[in-house]
């Protein structure tokens, strides 16, 4: 396919910057994100990794993050833990600013939701969805070909619903989310441990690993209910480590047939928010 230009996603952990060519990614470089960081110091992060990779002002970028991004342009933390110095930052209008017009900023799991739709996993689904987890837990919503979005960028915030397994309160200021249970941060919280990483690393805690799949197997069957999905993916550093899928899908096994759908790995891997992100670019501009 065509599909050429640049793209960053800066996510809960970690962000990434990419050169695309002929639809797939010819190069990436990446670093940790400053979760402290205000817009310029991540503008400016923004600027290293691109450069790296040759970009120059005026070439076609797309720029995924995480939280709210509004009709505007602005860029909003929904969950304040992962980033703390960023509230109606105006990101549209300084992306523009700093590498010239043909740039457009959407919700990282948004970004990744349009790539499988088109793409990826979700190629021939009517009703679609991504799931992302990760740091978080987020999404997008494909229906009818069309992301689902909101003037306030909060639509596909799917982490941030209760979750019957629930008892603890999110970044998002909500209690018992999904996300405060199937997050990395809430699973290294609650095995007392540095980072979700360790935790599966540790071989000690499947019971938290079973109890964040089964919270993401609900998410899946309610959104099932709603939306009439034909199918979900799963990406992110947690839904992508081996085994999990498999979890969530023995849960969402025991459900009744008319609320169990397709559910399959994230088509392509951790590459979907880059790729998104030019797709929502070049559609944009």
């Amino acid at each position: 396919m065509s599909l050429a230009g640049f793209a960053v996603d800066l996510g809960g952990t970690k962000i990434a910057a990419a050169r695309i060519e002929a639809g797939r990614v010819a190069a990436r470089v990446q670093d940790r994100t400053d979760a402290g960081a205000g817009l310029d110091a991540q503008l400016a992060g923004m600027a290293r990794l691109l450069a790296s990779l040759d970009y120059r002002s005026g070439d076609p970028l797309g720029v995924a993050v995480a939280g709210r991004v509004d009709r505007d342009g602005n860029w909003h933390a929904v969950n304040a833990r992962t980033l703390r110095a960023i509230a109606a930052a105006p990101l549209g209008t300084r992306l523009a600013q700093r590498f010239g017009e043909n740039t457009r900023a959407i919700n990282d799991a948004a970004a990744a939701a349009i790539a499988e739709a088109r793409i990826g996993a979700g190629q021939g689904a009517r009703n679609f969805a991504y799931l992302t987890v990760s740091t978080g837990v987020g999404g997008g919503i494909v229906l009818d070909g069309k992301l689902v979005e909101s003037a306030n960028g909060l639509a596909g915030h799917v982490g941030f619903v209760s979750s019957p397994k629930g008892a603890r309160r999110c970044g998002s200021g909500r209690m018992g989310t999904v996300e405060s249970i199937a997050g990395g941060n809430a699973i290294a919280m609650a095995a007392g441990l540095p980072d979700a990483r360790a935790v599966f690393e540790s071989g000690k805690h499947d019971d938290l690993i079973d109890l964040a799949a089964a919270s993401i197997a609900t998410l899946i069957t309610d959104l099932t209910a709603i939306l009439g999905l034909d199918r979900v993916a799963i990406g992110g550093s947690i839904g992508l480590a081996p085994g999990f899928i498999d979890k969530v899908k023995a849960q969402a096994a025991a459900e009744p047939a008319l609320f169990q759908t397709a559910i399959v790995p994230a088509g392509l891997s951790h590459d979907s928010g880059l790729l998104g992100a030019l797709l929502h670019c070049l559609d944009k501009t």
